[in-house]
């Protein structure tokens, strides 16, 4: 590397550095302190071997420091967020009972804000401890943790998106891996991942004109997580822009069927505490507050009272509004264009919904990151190229 480029890597990795030590002189959770010991010790070591040139074996030291010994080390002992074991709990509750809820919940521990499709994610934990909620051995803790399972959909997503798009291969992702991004939620919670590596594969789906893969994928991801409901609308742009109006609709009934098919049964189930634990909680409005409360202006705003919590609720429908005007007007044309948008878009939900957390605005970074790894900006590859000359010209954009 160039001396500027070197200096560049370096003063990245140091920053790093620095982000990862406040964790343990201001994080009051244990997971994250010792995440960020680790993962200070990685990136220290990564701006060293860069000093030194050797460019993959910083890379090496930051994965290490900051993802493999953070999340063998949690997931061994059995620590992380309380999301992991909220997601290990309701595939418990499905296993035995067929409910994902905790009925009548009496505090912050036993809400779920999830849909029912996330209690997927924690069956394998219950299949392997018979759905005790034991601890089990080294095996069951390594291959049941929710956490493994979180990565696998993201990792999943992410690689097969780069597979549709046809992107070759790109020191970026790996980069993206070891950033405190996705280091940092990976090793912790891991909660948020599977809905970005589904959207991941949703946009690249739509990039490459497979809109019944994207709808797919993005119906799985609306099961996740009702803050995904903004990828459908995008998916649906990139696609009525690329591929005409019929292909728009193939992935919003695409994306409508399963997230029919994997949210009604819980919602038939457990209609009022489906309502209760997933939207009423996350948004303050539950009889137990949500912890969520970084000072965002959507908290600020909430706290001040109703008029507070109505008026950011207004302003997150504006943006809402602003983000639908933008696709209509100007629809994105390529996966990173896309991503773009609905950044723009979770940016200012997360922003302005009265209650959030700063480790939300994680996703929308993620998916920026990646589709510029899987993709140029502009570029559309080779393969979509020929498939669009064999198919001949494709229908103008409804409007």
């Amino acid at each position: 590397m160039t001396p500027s480029r070197t200096a560049r890597w370096t003063a990245g990795w140091l920053l790093a550095a620095v982000w990862a030590l406040s964790f343990p002189l201001f994080s009051a959770l244990a997971p994250h302190r010792l995440w960020g010991w680790c993962a200070a010790a990685g990136y220290l070591a990564a701006a060293a071997a860069t000093v030194l040139g050797r460019r993959r074996e910083a890379l090496g030291a930051a994965l290490l420091g900051a993802v493999a010994v953070p999340l063998l080390y949690l997931v061994l002992t059995g620590q992380g967020q309380s999301e992991v074991g909220v997601i290990e709990r309701s595939g418990r509750l499905l296993l035995g009972t067929g409910k994902m809820y905790v009925d009548h919940p009496a505090g912050v521990a036993e809400y779920t804000p999830y849909l029912p499709a996330m209690s997927l994610l924690g069956l394998p934990r219950a299949l392997l401890d018979g759905g005790s909620g034991g601890g089990g051995g080294w095996a069951v803790r390594l291959l049941g943790d929710a956490r493994i399972w979180c990565a696998a959909v993201l990792a999943g997503g992410m690689w097969a998106g780069r597979r549709l798009l046809g992107a070759a291969p790109s020191p970026l992702l790996p980069l993206l891996v070891a950033s405190p991004v996705v280091a940092l939620p990976l090793a912790v919670s891991g909660v948020d991942l599977p809905l970005a590596g589904l959207c991941c594969l949703a946009l690249a789906a739509a990039a490459s004109g497979r809109p019944a893969l994207a709808g797919a994928a993005l119906g799985a991801a609306c099961a996740l997580k009702w803050t995904a409901l903004p990828a459908v609308a995008v998916a649906a742009a990139l696609l009525g822009s690329r591929s005409g109006a019929r292909a728009a609709v193939r992935c919003a009934v695409a994306a409508g069927a399963v997230t029919a098919a994997l949210v009604l049964p819980g919602a038939l189930l457990q209609p009022a505490e489906l309502w209760r634990q997933v939207f009423a909680f996350p948004t303050g409005r539950a009889e137990v507050a949500t912890p969520a409360g970084s000072p965002l202006p959507g908290h600020l705003l909430a706290e001040l009272g109703p008029w507070g919590w109505y008026l950011a609720a207004a302003l997150l429908v504006l943006g809402g509004v602003g983000v639908a005007l933008s696709l209509w007007v100007r629809p994105p044309r390529t996966a990173v264009a896309a991503a773009d948008r609905l950044a723009l878009g979770l940016t200012l939900a997360f922003l302005l919904a009265p209650a959030g957390r700063f480790g939300y605005l994680a996703l929308p970074v993620l998916l920026v990151a990646w589709a510029r790894s899987a993709a140029p900006a502009g570029a559309v590859p080779s393969r979509v190229v020929a498939r669009s000359a064999a198919r001949g010209p494709r229908p103008a954009p409804a409007r």
